[in-house]
C-alpha cells in the first residue's frame, strides 16, 4: 500500500468569479448596536471597554501564577449565577482540581460547565451540545486539531485552532476567551500572528509574590487600549481594587528621602503613586542605571537633563529608580517627578510629603504641559494633597477651583529649588 496524494481540483476562472461576494457602500451598511455583557467586575469591564461584546475573541494572558486562570474561572462562574450559560475548558486541570480551585474561591454555578479536553474536534462538538453563551479557553496552547500531525503548542497547531475559535465566535456569536502563556521575554507563547488574530489582548501585570494585579488592555478593537483594571489576590481570588491611588501610596513613608509622589494617567483614570529613586557612590568602575516600571533610556535622558541644565552630578553615583507597586509608568508626565526623586537622594533632602507633581521635562530643561491636568489636581485634592507642583502652561487651562494650591514652574531647575527649601 503506497500513499497517494491527490492534488486539489483546479476551479475555472468564470466559477471563481461567481463565488466573489460583492462590495457594498459604506453608507448602505446596516449593523444593529449588540447589547455587551457585564461582568461582576468592574475592573474587568473597565479594561474591556464596557463589557463583552458578543461573537468577540479575547486573549488573555501572563507570567505562570499570575491569575489568569483564577480570573476566568471567578468571573465565568459569576456570570454563570446569572443565568448565563457557561463552557469552561480546562486543558491542564483535570475536573477535581478545577473543582477545588473553585471550592477554595467559593464559587457556585448550576450553569457554568466543566470540560477536560484538549482534541479541537471534541471541543466544537460540545459546544454544539451544550449551546453556550460564553466559552473559556484554558489554554491554547493545550489545544491541538488531530489532522495536524505537529504536537500541541506548536506554531502551526497554536495558529490553527485560533483561527478555528475566530470562525466559531464570528458564526455563532459567542464569545470565547482564550487562556495563553507567557514567554521569557514576556511575549505570548506561540506566533505573534495570535496576538493579530484576537480581539482583544489583555496582560495580567505584577509580581507573584505580591498580591496586587494590574489587568491592561494592549489591544482592543471595542475600546480603549489605555485602560487599567487593579486587582488584590486574596484567599477568595482576584478582587477588584475601588481607589488604586490610595491603594499604592498606603505604605509610603514621609520622612525618607528620594521619595516623590506623582499623578499619572492610565485611560481616562488619574493615579497618585510613589517613585522612589536611590543614589550612592560607585564602588565600581562604570557606575549602574537600574529602573524598574520605568524606561531605562528615559532615565538616562532625564539625568543627562540634570546634570546639563541643573548642575547636580551623578555621574560617579549609581543611582536605582522605582515605580512603587509593580507599576509601568509610560507617561512623559512623570519625568519631574522622577528627576526630583534622585535631586532628593543625592543630597539626601526629604520632599514634603503632601506635595504632588506632574510635568514633562525636555531637553532644554523646561517643563512642559501634560494633557488632563484638572482630573489630576482633582485626585490629589481628593486624597488630602496640600500642594501640587504642575507646568506653567497647563495654568490657562486650569477652571475648576480646587483647595489645594497650585506651584506653577517653567523649568526643571525652579522645581528642584521649591520641593528642597
Amino acid at each position: 500500500m503506497v500513499e497517494e496524494e491527490i492534488a486539489p481540483k483546479m476551479v475555472e476562472r468564470s466559477d471563481r468569479m461567481k463565488s466573489v461576494v460583492p462590495s457594498v457602500a459604506l453608507n448602505q451598511i446596516q449593523y444593529n448596536q449588540e447589547q455587551r455583557i457585564i461582568c461582576h467586575s468592574k475592573e474587568f469591564d473597565r479594561v474591556l471597554g464596557g463589557g463583552i461584546v458578543p461573537g468577540s475573541l479575547v486573549l488573555i494572558g501572563g507570567d505562570p501564577g499570575i491569575g489568569k486562570s483564577t480570573l476566568m474561572l471567578q468571573e465565568a462562574a459569576l456570570l454563570a449565577n446569572d443565568h448565563f450559560k457557561v463552557l469552561y475548558v480546562s486543558g491542564e486541570e483535570s475536573l477535581m482540581q478545577t473543582k477545588m480551585r473553585a471550592d477554595r474561591l467559593g464559587l457556585a454555578g448550576e450553569n457554568l460547565f466543566v470540560l477536560t479536553e484538549n482534541n479541537l474536534e471534541s471541543i466544537i462538538s460540545e459546544v454544539d451540545q451544550v449551546n453556550p453563551q460564553l466559552i473559556v479557553i484554558d489554554s491554547i496552547q493545550t489545544v491541538y486539531r488531530p489532522e495536524m500531525e505537529s504536537a500541541p503548542g506548536n506554531i502551526s497547531q497554536v495558529r490553527e485552532c485560533a483561527h478555528q475559535f475566530l470562525r466559531l465566535s464570528k458564526s455563532r456569536g459567542i464569545p470565547i476567551f482564550l487562556v495563553g502563556h507567557v514567554t521569557k521575554e514576556g511575549y505570548i507563547a506561540g506566533p505573534k500572528v495570535l496576538e493579530h488574530t484576537v480581539d482583544t489582548l489583555l496582560y495580567i501585570e505584577g509580581d507573584k509574590d505580591h498580591f496586587y494585579r494590574i489587568l491592561r488592555a494592549v489591544k482592543n478593537r471595542f475600546g480603549s487600549t489605555n485602560e487599567i483594571g487593579v486587582f488584590e489576590m486574596t484567599e477568595k481570588g482576584m478582587v477588584e481594587v475601588a481607589n488604586p491611588s490610595e491603594m499604592f501610596l498606603s505604605q509610603r513613608a514621609s520622612d525618607i528621602s528620594g521619595s516623590v509622589v506623582i499623578c499619572i494617567m492610565e485611560g481616562s483614570r488619574p493615579i497618585l503613586l510613589e517613585v522612589q529613586a536611590l543614589v550612592s557612590p560607585s564602588n565600581y568602575g562604570l557606575p549602574q542605571r537600574s529602573a524598574t516600571g520605568i524606561d531605562p533610556k528615559r532615565l538616562s535622558m532625564l539625568l543627562a537633563v540634570l546634570e546639563k541644565r541643573v548642575g547636580i552630578r551623578v555621574g560617579t553615583f549609581d543611582v536605582f529608580v522605582n515605580a512603587v507597586g509593580g507599576v509601568r509608568i509610560d507617561e512623559t508626565a512623570a519625568d519631574m517627578g522622577i528627576a526630583v526623586a534622585i535631586a532628593s537622594s543625592l543630597k539626601n533632602r526629604v520632599v514634603k510629603p503632601d506635595v504632588a507633581m506632574i510635568g514633562e521635562i525636555g531637553l532644554g530643561g523646561e517643563i512642559r504641559p501634560v494633557p488632563q491636568i484638572e482630573r489630576r489636581i482633582s485626585e490629589a485634592a481628593k486624597l488630602g494633597f496640600n500642594e501640587m507642583v504642575v507646568p506653567r502652561a497647563n495654568m490657562k487651562t486650569i477652571k475648576k477651583k480646587n483647595e489645594i494650591r497650585i506651584r506653577p514652574v517653567d523649568k526643571l531647575i525652579q522645581a528642584v529649588e521649591i520641593l528642597m527649601n
